[in-house]
């Protein structure tokens, strides 16, 4: 049975913990498909991916194409992709145009943006009042990395009290589940225990409804992984065995299949 936005919300009132990874390819997302609750299309393709050092110069375009190949390995998950830098910051109208190209050409179930009142709240209402699901996203905002930096957010009490008021405007604005990213774990649960829409948390502690990773974080796939990802497996080093091997062998005419 197909994850569906009344299943999310009955998991937040079930208290079900929801289970969320990254995905940027067909094969991957075909693998993920059979575990998670959310697939989710994240702009940290740029740097996993495409080799960037940052999610900023990914296109809209380069998403669309990876939220098509993922679209055709996800069978029951619910899947999201994220609005890419400057897709919808520029205006409403403009995030309308890039939402609906996301969902016209790719197939997934809903889009994420970063960031909330004023701005992005008002677009959130915007593109749910035309039937586009959206994702909030706030905390550690990786589009505003030349801001912000990649630091923990909601520290000060002004910060937290920013970080509440924001993803209170999304739920307000209509969207569907809101992303906490590298906030303080006590902040994270009190906004958890205030919105009635589910929390998704990465580096935000146990207490938000869901937990998201970037599967390539967690595989131990990234040359780099951040302070409050999880890595599960050291693959990069499995790959890198493997890979040494089948050289070996070829290079010393032992390979013969």
């Amino acid at each position: 049975m197909s994850v569906s936005l009344s299943s999310l919300q009955s998991a937040k009132q079930q208290k079900r913990p929801l289970v969320v990874l990254t995905a940027w390819d067909y094969t991957l997302a075909g693998i993920l498909d059979e575990i998670v609750d959310i697939v989710m299309v994240g702009d940290s393709l740029a740097m996993v991916a495409l080799g960037h050092s940052s999610t900023l110069p990914v296109t809209l375009d380069q998403m669309i194409h990876h939220a098509s190949a993922v679209s055709r390995g996800v069978k029951k998950a619910f899947l999201v992709c994220d609005l890419p830098f400057l897709s919808y910051q520029e205006s409403i109208a403009v995030a309308i145009h890039s939402a609906g190209r996301i969902l016209k050409e790719t197939g997934v179930n809903a889009v994420k943006l970063e960031g909330g009142y004023p701005l992005m709240a008002e677009t959130v209402a915007s593109l749910t009042s035309i039937g586009i699901p959206v994702m909030g996203h706030v905390g550690l905002t990786p589009q505003s990395v030349n801001r912000l930096g990649y630091r923990q957010q909601g520290k000060t009490q002004v910060e937290a009290q920013r970080i509440l008021s924001e993803a209170v405007s999304l739920e307000a604005a209509g969207a569907f589940a809101v992303v906490l990213e590298h906030i303080p774990a006590d902040l994270a649960a009190t906004i958890t225990s205030q919105l009635n829409i589910p929390t998704i948390g990465i580096g935000a502690g146990k207490h938000c409804d869901g937990q998201v990773l970037v599967t390539a974080d967690l595989l131990g796939l990234s040359e780099k992984i951040p302070p409050f990802a999880k890595p599960y497996l050291n693959l990069r080093e499995l790959i890198t065995q493997a890979i040494g091997q089948y050289a070996s062998q070829v290079r010393e005419g032992k390979y013969d299949i």
